[in-house]
């Protein structure tokens, strides 16, 4: 494809996106691409890296573009992203504008004056509402504030640069050292991560579904920051473990590794597709002391498993909001009512799952939000409802099950963030229930 042909199919592409503003954007993504196999594999991801250029800049281009009369639409949006965030020339969005069958239309005279009025500002401007120059939605503003301080403009910077890709070495198969040997045999650069003893780094995109390492399970995707939640809930081999809202059991195969097989653990989910696109990742990562059980309405299954789990792990559902690096589209599908609605949803699960633990079990509840509301002031509020358990300190937690260096963070809780530690947006926080 001509760089006006990638330009072309990135506008068609935020405008699908735009067509469906409640569905995730990969979703989209994915179904735009497959109607379209004629789009080579670079050419794919030069155009997905334009229109998720434009998803993570949108508050401020749409400022911008406010600024100089033109509709916010996905032409428009595509222009000043060439402009204000690549730096193009008014003279080279003209030509890349260049008509024909597989190049957007011309630019009229209106949209080449806003260009060369764009091409003279910086992307974000002091004159900006602070929410919109820190590129945070309205509403999140106040809660970034709470949870960062002073730290909000560099965290909110941080958040704007995408996500290095973050691999899990399982243990099961192999060691870290042997993961990262057997990758660079098939050209993919790895360095370890900073706090996981698992964790391997890799600096550019690579596919690292077609990799052999990838296939023969010695290694899954998942952000460091994920697998620090696996390593706090301190499973230990012949333990029972519940990993109540497991998805698609990312977390049960990190669990399923620190038990070396040997104990049960137990996926849960409403979904019944999540489940089953679990059985292929445990079959390949060589997990065989996990059962998966679908948790439907009615379910007497909480009430017979009462007080038998060592660990329960609650990775509960949430607003996502410390994955805006990874994806740009949920911080402007996110809205105040999800808050709410997810954290009367969060309170719930923590108060059901609490039966669940054993005396002398720890519940771990964890989240991919940084929100206040639905991290500390939920397990606040669990710790005033429930007298029987207590916090375990992150440090204490942390030192129980890895000799690495501890990461740094405030309070009792684990708190990871893109600026402090270079993972997404985790939270954590160890609970134990009195023997």
């Amino acid at each position: 494809m001509t760089p006006s042909a990638r330009v072309a199919a990135a506008i068609a592409l935020v405008a699908d996106i735009d067509a469906t503003p409640r569905r995730p954007a990969d979703a989209t993504a994915n179904d735009f691409f497959r109607g379209r196999r004629y789009i080579g594999s670079g050419d794919r991801r030069a155009v997905a890296e334009r229109a998720w250029g434009v998803l993570r800049q949108r508050l401020r281009l749409t400022w911008h573009l406010e600024q100089v009369g033109l509709p916010g639409r996905a032409r428009q949006l595509v222009m000043a992203h060439l402009v204000l965030v690549d730096r193009w020339t008014p003279q080279g969005v003209d030509q890349l504008f260049a008509g024909g069958r597989f190049n957007p239309p011309p630019m009229d005279p209106g949209e080449h004056q806003a260009v060369a009025t764009m091409a003279s500002r910086k992307l974000a401007m002091p004159e900006m509402p602070e929410a919109i120059r820190l590129n945070l939605p309205d509403w999140a503003l106040p809660s970034f504030r709470a949870r960062f301080g002073d730290d909000l403009p560099a965290e909110a910077e941080a958040m704007d640069v995408s996500a290095p890709l973050d691999l899990r070495v399982n243990l099961l198969r192999t060691t870290r050292e042997a993961a990262a040997a057997a990758l660079a045999e098939e050209g993919v650069l790895t360095e370890p991560t900073p706090w996981s003893p698992w964790g391997l780094r890799i600096a550019d995109r690579r596919p690292i579904l077609a990799t052999k390492a990838f296939a023969d399970g010695l290694v899954e995707i998942q952000d460091e920051g994920s697998q620090l939640i696996a390593l706090v809930t301190g499973a230990k081999p012949g333990m029972r473990v519940a990993d109540y809202c497991a998805g698609a059991a990312g977390k049960t195969l990190a669990v399923a590794a620190t038990m070396a097989n040997k104990g049960r653990i137990v996926a849960c989910d409403v979904s019944a597709t999540r489940l089953e696109g679990a059985v292929k990742r445990l079959r390949r990562a060589g997990v065989d002391n996990a059962e998966r059980h679908l948790l439907e309405p009615g379910d007497r299954w909480v009430k017979r498993r009462a007080g038998q789990f060592d660990r329960v792990l609650v990775d509960a559902p949430c607003t996502g909001t410390g994955t805006w690096r990874r994806n740009p589209d949920a911080r402007l599908r996110t809205t105040p009512r999800d808050v709410e609605e997810l954290a009367a949803k969060q309170h719930e699960i923590l108060d059901t799952t609490a039966g669940l633990v054993a005396k002398g079990g720890r519940l771990i509840y964890a989240t991919c939000s940084i929100l206040p509301e639905e991290n500390v002031a939920q397990v606040e509020g669990f710790l005033a409802r429930h007298p029987a358990f207590s916090a375990v300190p992150f440090a204490q937690a942390w030192g129980e099950a890895t000799e690495t260096p501890v990461p740094p963070v405030d309070g009792p809780w684990m708190q990871l963030s893109p600026h402090r530690h270079g993972t997404d947006g985790f939270f954590a926080a160890v609970l134990q229930r009195q023997s």
